[in-house]
């Protein structure tokens, strides 16, 4: 029997398995609405804005590795969502986007709502298709999910002309679609595995960076294996945070440009370097010819070659998948073992003594207070109420940086944040996607009162759907990370960077259905998150919690230096 491309496209959703699609209708899409509505396998999530719908379809994605789904109209619809299929493929999220087209006789035409859906996108996108034929509907829509989820991951656009969604043919999904031009590799090479090994084994100073990629190819495992067997340091990025267990006394914290000391000093001298899943990027090593002053040997495994020897060069390349590759390295070290082959225990030692050595700076140590909030230990009580289980969300700013230094996360996939485009405003939404992911979580989504703004609508969204979001909103007053580069580079002229005529946070939830608080003590913090956390553990709680104004994210690595060439606090200014 003949169906619609609607109810093609709803059937394709159905056997890929796909449980929750967010979007926003409109009149190129009201045929596949229509088809959405008359079944209840796949559930749609009504958002306020396009933008969100891409946001929760990604964050949906990163917190569980299943590929996130969202459904937007033509014109405003697609561009609206381009910021959050942006902020996906900076940050290698398998996300599959389905919008809607003027009718094939119409484009090209100026019609109304029609844009250059393949166009706009194109930048932004792993891949993108336009369906011109009913028939080729169900094969694209299987290609979409294969490269979205295979390879170094990203979003793939499908958009859809409303005459394809209403024509009809046979219904077939393919099992498999094979694609020439398409068929990455995952295996890392035997040989480059043995030269790494010998690297390893050889280290006096070595240290294993780890990125986001070990998140995404479910790599945590092996990874703290890994680290667990050879006993070197290791260091997880902005975007790796969880690939190996915060607590674990392996860990030295986060490198870069607000890393720690232990972390960005040990990159920048240790004599062999793990890269697994990272890429080495500006906000990570800084400038890249500081970081080749110190002689070290790179060995890089990445599942895409492109992003390897693009910003440093590398002397034992690996392109695989990083959870495959990890296993074959870790089957190869435990050989060597066996065979008695083990790192120089006393160099290993006196590395360590100098890491030690490099952690007695305690760069993370704040001024506490009674009588200001400090943002930092509110990020600590967080973590100490939630008993560092929770998926934490978080906007883009200081409030960022805060959270991903002081909430431990011992899990991957529970640090859900833009780094590669560094997105305000997705942090609600990116709650919304966990929490429909993930029903019954802890999740806290962590912001300031300029990225909160943003999104705001989509308070109405958490009441129709009940995802009980503690929003923590570290309110100091200014966009935090625009004063603080004003502070220290522009002289102190804080232009467009406070934030006037701020609405009643408290006043705003409850307008909307949820729990306002307001907390202005010290000892208020606890409680407040206690309650959030527990009394109204059902709710959506919005905290608007005032904290110290002129507070800065220490360490800091500026511009156009150096890894080793940190901020360590004010009294470097």
């Amino acid at each position: 029997m003949d169906i619609t491309g609607a109810e093609i496209v709803v059937r394709c959703l159905q056997d890929e398995g796909v449980e929750h699609v967010f979007g926003y209708p409109g009149g190129a899409v009201l045929y596949i609405y229509d088809a959405l509505f008359k079944q209840d396998q796949v559930k749609h999530v009504l958002v306020r804005h396009e933008q969100a719908a891409a946001h929760a379809a990604d964050a949906y994605s990163r917190s569980t590795h299943k590929v996130g789904v969202c459904l937007v109209t033509s014109g405003p619809g697609v561009t609206n969502a381009v910021t959050g299929i942006a902020t996906a493929y900076m940050d290698s999220v398998p996300m599959v986007i389905l919008s809607g087209q003027v009718p094939t006789h119409a484009i090209g035409e100026d019609a109304f709502q029609e844009c250059d859906t393949v166009g706009i996108t194109r930048p932004c996108v792993k891949h993108n298709f336009l369906v011109k034929d009913v028939k080729d509907l169900a094969a694209t829509i299987k290609k979409a999910f294969v490269i979205a989820n295979s390879g170094r991951p990203g979003p793939v656009l499908v958009d859809i002309p409303k005459d394809v969604s209403r024509n009809k043919c046979r219904y077939e999904y393919p099992e498999s679609v094979p694609m020439r031009s398409y068929n990455p590799v995952t295996r890392g090479h035997q040989g480059q595995l043995r030269k790494a090994l010998g690297l390893l084994l050889g280290a006096e100073r070595p240290m294993i960076y780890t990125g986001g990629g070990v998140v995404l190819a479910n790599a945590a495992p092996e990874l703290n294996r890994l680290v667990d067997l050879l006993g070197f340091p290791v260091t997880n990025t902005l975007m790796g945070l969880g690939g190996y267990r915060g607590t674990g006394d392996k860990f030295v914290g986060m490198p870069g440009m607000h890393g720690t000391y232990e972390a960005n000093m040990a990159m920048q001298h240790c004599d062999v370097l793990l890269a697994v899943g990272a890429r080495f990027d500006d906000r990570v090593i800084g400038n890249p010819k500081h970081f080749a002053q110190s002689p070290h040997k790179i060995i890089h495994v990445d599942i895409d070659p492109s992003s390897i020897s693009k910003r440093v060069k590398v002397d034992v390349p690996i392109v695989g998948d990083v959870r495959e590759t990890l296993a074959d390295l870790l089957g190869l070290i435990e050989e060597a073992y066996a065979a008695g082959r083990k790192p120089d225990a006393q160099a290993l030692q006196g590395w360590w003594a100098q890491i030690d050595e490099w952690r007695k700076r305690e760069c993370l140590k704040y001024r506490s207070s009674d009588t200001v909030i400090k943002p930092q230990a509110v990020i600590e009580k967080l973590w100490e109420v939630t008993g560092g289980d929770a998926f934490v969300t978080a906007d883009v700013g200081q409030h960022q940086m805060w959270a991903a230094q002081y909430y431990r996360f011992d899990q991957p996939r529970r640090w859900i944040n833009s780094g590669g485009l560094g997105t305000m405003g997705v942090g609600l939404p990116f709650a919304m996607g966990v929490l429909m992911a993930n029903p019954g979580a802890q999740v806290a989504c962590v912001t300031g009162e300029g990225s909160i703004q943003m999104c705001i609508q989509e308070l109405s969204t958490c009441k129709q759907y009940n995802l009980p979001v503690k929003i923590v909103n570290l309110n100091n007053r200014y966009l935090g990370m625009v004063r603080q580069w004003q502070q220290i580079e522009y002289g102190s002229r804080y232009a467009s960077s406070y934030m006037d005529a701020l609405p009643d946070f408290v006043a705003l939830a409850e307008a909307y259905g949820h729990v306002g608080m307001r907390i202005e003590k010290p000892s208020e913090v606890e409680p407040a998150l206690r309650d959030a956390f527990g009394k109204y553990k059902d709710r959506l709680v919005f905290l608007d919690i005032i904290t110290d104004a002129t507070e800065n994210v220490w360490p800091m690595v500026q511009g156009g230096k150096g890894l080793t060439e940190m901020l360590l606090g004010s009294e470097d200014l």
